[in-house]
């Protein structure tokens, strides 16, 4: 039996054990790639993290309507208006007339009044128009992003050679 085939040996057992817990043959095959590098000088691990992916879509907060009614106001409005009266003065007259006395003398007097009419028309007051602008604020949005960290166990005497090997441990 050569050096070699102590390994192969090994790792036909780590299969028969990993095969007894249930892992399946492609976790085996990459436990044993891993080791595979491993044996040959090199081993490398990817880490992964979380981050946050954000969109923003428009959707429908409200409504604003603008319609118009028809309300009744009373209005009150003092109108001076002018009228005719007739006054009767006697005045005490003395002296010789060249008339004779007869009937049948009429004097017509018009009368008037000034009548109130009332009559409505429409004018335009004022205009109400709307438009929408856009507003720009922030929304403040939390949530919690996993990451994978590397952790280096070192087992007897295996030294690492690496100015970050603290923070691995």
């Amino acid at each position: 039996m050569g050096f070699f085939d102590f390994f192969k040996e090994d790792e036909q057992q780590e299969k028969r054990n990993f095969k007894q817990v249930g892992v399946t043959d492609a976790e085996f095959a990459e436990e044993t790639a891993a080791e595979t590098a491993a044996v040959e000088g090199e081993a490398t691990m990817q880490l992964r993290e979380e981050e946050m992916d954000i969109s923003k879509e428009r959707v429908k907060t409200g409504e604003v309507v603008m319609h118009k009614d028809v309300v009744e106001e009373e209005k009150h409005v003092e109108v001076p208006v002018a009228h005719d009266e007739v006054v009767i003065e006697r005045r005490a007259v003395s002296g010789p007339s060249s008339e004779p006395i007869a009937e049948g003398e009429t004097v017509h007097i018009p009368v008037t009044a000034e009548h109130v009419n009332v009559g409505k028309h429409t004018e335009v007051r004022e205009e109400i128009s709307a438009h929408k602008r856009e507003v720009q604020e922030t929304e403040h949005v939390d949530d919690v992003l996993h990451k994978e960290v590397a952790h280096v166990e070192t087992d007897g005497d295996a030294l690492l050679s690496d100015a970050d090997a603290d923070s691995y441990r």
